[in-house]
């Protein structure tokens, strides 16, 4: 399903970039497992910890408000990456993807689209016992928002 997006991507001469923390760079990663995403994909950056965001130009006032498990820090971060590659749509994805947290159990995701300015979420909840699945499920939600919003 993925491919579709990169595909969809290249035809239109779309670029991308993505700021992850909770999946590891694992959307990064399956994108350039495609054939051609070095056309579209223009930088990747694993921001794991709230420093890095910060140094990245993710904004503290925001991350102090709200905190880095939020749909704030998620639209900061997709923005951020966009604007710093110089690329068309940024990804940005935080959250907490341990099933045995009572509380911020999720990761919210935001594809920022700096065509037209305008910013998509959603929350993925965790529903899987391994960080692994939970990571995959993230991607899958990516392509759903990806096809609902910027495919349509």
């Amino acid at each position: 399903m993925l491919e579709s997006v990169v595909k969809y991507l290249i035809k239109n001469h779309i670029s991308i970039s993505t700021m992850e923390s909770c999946t590891g760079g694992l959307l990064a990663s399956l994108i350039t497992d495609i054939s051609d995403a070095s056309t579209i994909l223009k930088f990747s950056a694993v921001t794991y910890s709230t420093e890095y965001k910060i140094k990245m130009g993710v904004s503290k006032d925001v991350i102090d408000k709200y905190t880095v498990y939020s749909k704030e820090t998620a639209i900061e971060m997709a923005r951020t990456i966009s604007r710093f590659a110089g690329s068309d749509l940024g990804v940005g994805i935080t959250g907490r993807l341990v099933s045995n947290l009572a509380e911020d159990k999720g990761a919210y995701l935001c594809i920022y689209d700096a065509r037209c300015d305008k910013v998509y979420t959603t929350f993925v909840s965790i529903t899987k016992s391994t960080r692994k699945e939970n990571k995959l499920e993230v991607v899958k939600s990516f392509i759903e928002l990806f096809n609902s919003t910027i495919k349509k």
